[in-house]
C-alpha cells in the first residue's frame, strides 16, 4: 500500500509539544515468551504518532493491553484524566479512559444506511422498544458528518461509500458522543491495510484535519511511506522493547528501517550473487500465450533475474506459464538442458521448479490446514508408509523446519491461518526450499509483509541462491528489483524491451523504463 508521494505538512504549522499520554514500564509475557519488556511511550497533544515494528515486535500486544483485551504484567497509563493501572485494565474501562480504537477491518453493516450505522453505538443499552424519530436521527447524523468532514448523506448505504469514507465514518462513530473529542486519544490499528492508494490519501487528509484541530492520534502501520507522509513522530518496537523514537525531520527510509530490523538498510537486501558460467538452469524460447508474445530468456545458477512491468505487460503471466498454471500457445522451456512439458505443474515440480504466488492467502496457503500439513503438501512422498502417511514423521520434520526457517508459531499443529502474514510467507517458501529446487519462480514474494519479515525472507532465498538455485521473480517494488537482481528484464505488451545490469541499475531506472515502452535497440 502506498500513500502517495506528496510530502505531508501540518496545517497548523506547529510541532507537537508536552506529553499528553504517557505509557510507562509495560511488561507482558505469555508463558516463557516475553512480548513486552518495560515499554515506555510518550504522545503529545494534537500529534499524529506512528507506531512501527515487525510482526512479533510487541506493538499489537500493546494495543490489546490499551484496549483491555490483555492485562499487562506491569505498567501504567497516564492521561490528563488520571493514572490507569494496566494490570487491571478491562474492555469495560476503555471508553471512560478516553481511548478510542478503529481497527483495520471497520465493523460496519453494509446494507444499513450511514445514519443507522452511526446510531448503532448510541443504541447500546437502550430500551429496544423505544421508537426512533427518523428526522431527528438524520439531523443528528448530518451534524456528525459535518463535524468530522465525512462526504456522505444520512440515507446513503454503507456499501455505496468509498473504503476511506467508511473508515472515516468509523472514526466519527467512535468519537461522536464526546463533546470535545480533542480530549480523547484516537488509536488507528493499521487502518490502511485494505485501502487503495487513492483511499489512503483521502483518509490521511481527514487525519491531518483532525490533528490540526487538536486531536491526538496513534497510528499503527508497517508501511514506511505512510509513516513518512503522515506522522509527526514515530516510535519503533523491536523484540518487545522501545527501539527508539524519531521526529519528522529525522525520518528517512534507512533510519526507520535500521530501527525496525536492527541493522543498516544496506544489509536488508542480499547482494546479487555471482552467476555460474555453465549452461543455464532455465532456458525459455519463443513463449507465446495470453499477453506474452515471443519471449526468450535464460536464468543461470546462483543468479536472480527480475521481471518488471505494468499490469498486463506479461511479467506475471510468464511465471505462471513456465510453471504450467497458465497455458502457452507456443514456445519451449528447458531445465538443465532437458525439455519441460508445459502446462503440467506436477512435471514442473518434478523437474525442480518451485512457484510462490503473489496472493498468499488465496493461492499460497491452505488456511484450514495445520502448519505441518502446509509445509508437507508438496513433499508427501517423504511420509508414505505401507499403510498411509506417517504423521509422526511429518510433524518431526515440521518441528525442525520451524527453527530452520525462522517461522514463529506455537506448534506444527497450529493452523497456518493463525500465523502473521510474514510467517505465512516463510511457510510457503520453506515448503519449496525443502525440495532444494533448481529454479524459484517468485511472484512479488514480499508483498504485504513488514520490513523485518522481508529481510528474513530474503535471507532464506539468498541461501538457496548460494547453493546454486536460480531465481526468476517479479516485484511491485522497483527498489527491491534494483537491489537484489543480477539482471532485470523489462516487459511491455508481452515483449522484453530492455535488459538492465543489476549492479548499475537504480530503482528510478527501473521505474522509468517500466513506463517508457521504447524497445531495446537491435
Amino acid at each position: 500500500m502506498h500513500a502517495g508521494e506528496n510530502p505531508r505538512h501540518r496545517s497548523n504549522g506547529a510541532r507537537p509539544s508536552r506529553d499528553y499520554l504517557t505509557i510507562e514500564g509495560v511488561t507482558k509475557a505469555f508463558g516463557d515468551t516475553k512480548s513486552l519488556v518495560g515499554v515506555d511511550l510518550r504522545v503529545a497533544k494534537g500529534e499524529i504518532h506512528a507506531l512501527l515494528g515487525s510482526n512479533g515486535s510487541g506493538k499489537s500486544t500493546l494495543i490489546k493491553i490499551l484496549a483491555g483485551v490483555y492485562q499487562a504484567d506491569a505498567g501504567t497509563l497516564n492521561m490528563p484524566s488520571g493514572e490507569i493501572d494496566l494490570t487491571a485494565h478491562l474492555p469495560s474501562d476503555v471508553r471512560a479512559s478516553g481511548l478510542h480504537f478503529v481497527h483495520q477491518e471497520p465493523s460496519v453493516f453494509p446494507s444499513l444506511s450511514v445514519a443507522e450505522n452511526l446510531q448503532l453505538q448510541r443504541d447500546a443499552g437502550r430500551n429496544p422498544l423505544a421508537s426512533v424519530r427518523r428526522s431527528a436521527l438524520h439531523e443528528r447524523t448530518r451534524a456528525t458528518l459535518e463535524r468530522f468532514g465525512v462526504d456522505a448523506e444520512p440515507e446513503t448505504l454503507m456499501l455505496d461509500l468509498a473504503p476511506a469514507a467508511r473508515t472515516t465514518l468509523m472514526i466519527a462513530r467512535t468519537l461522536q458522543d464526546d463533546e470535545d473529542s480533542r480530549d480523547r486519544i484516537l488509536i488507528l490499528d493499521e487502518p490502511t491495510a485494505t485501502l487503495e492508494a487513492a483511499d489512503v490519501r483521502m483518509l490521511f487528509d481527514a487525519l491531518r484535519r483532525y490533528a490540526a484541530a487538536g486531536q491526538t492520534i496513534i497510528f499503527v502501520s508497517h508501511h514506511l511511506d505512510e509513516v513518512m507522509n503522515l506522522a509527526d513522530r514515530a516510535t519503533v518496537f523491536r523484540d518487545g522493547r522501545n527501539a527508539g523514537t524519531l521526529r519528522r525531520e529525522e525520518f528517512t527510509e534507512s533510519a526507520l528501517s535500521e530501527l525496525i530490523v536492527g541493522r543498516p538498510l544496506a544489509t536488508y537486501f542480499p547482494s546479487p550473487g555471482v552467476r555460474g558460467d555453465e549452461n543455464p538452469v532455465l532456458r525459455a524460447s519463443g513463449l507465446c500465450g495470453n499477453c506474452v508474445d515471443g519471449v526468450d530468456l535464460s536464468v543461470y545458477a546462483g543468479e536472480i533475474v527480475g521481471l518488471a512491468g505494468l499490469v498486463g505487460s506479461g511479467h506475471t503471466e510468464l511465471l505462471r506459464q513456465i510453471f504450467g498454471i497458465e497455458n502457452l500457445e507456443a514456445g519451449e522451456v528447458s531445465v538443465d538442458g532437458e525439455a519441460l512439458r508445459l502446462g503440467a505443474p506436477h512435471l514442473a515440480i518434478a523437474a525442480g521448479l518451485a512457484y510462490i504466488p503473489a496472493d498468499r492467502y488465496a493461492d499460497g496457503i491452505f488456511p484450514d490446514l495445520s502448519l505441518e500439513e502446509n509445509l508437507g503438501i508438496v513433499s508427501l512422498h517423504r511420509y508414505r508408509r505401507a499403510f498411509g502417511l506417517s504423521r509422526r514423521a511429518e510433524r518431526a520434520e515440521a518441528s525442525r523446519d520451524l527453527e530452520r526457517f525462522g517461522v514463529v508459531a506455537s506448534s506444527p499443529a497450529a493452523l497456518v491461518s493463525s500465523l502473521s502474514g510474514g510467517n505465512q510467507q516463510k511457510v510457503i517458501v520453506a515448503r519449496w526450499l525443502r525440495r532444494t529446487p533448481r529454479i524459484l519462480l517468485l511472484e512479488d514474494p514480499t508483498r504485504g509483509i513488514d520490513i523485518g519479515a522481508r529481510s528474513d525472507l530474503w535471507t532464506l532465498i539468498d541461501q538457496a541462491v548460494d547453493e546454486g538455485a536460480g531465481v526468476l521473480m517479479t516485484s511491485s517494488d522497483p527498489e527491491e528489483l534494483a537491489r537484489v537482481c543480477n539482471r532485470i528484464l523489462v516487459l511491455h505488451s508481452g515483449r522484453i524491451t530492455h535488459e538492465l545490469d543489476g549492479s548499475s541499475t537504480s530503482a528510478d531506472d527501473v521505474t522509468e523504463l517500466i513506463h517508457r515502452p521504447t524497445p531495446v535497440a537491435a
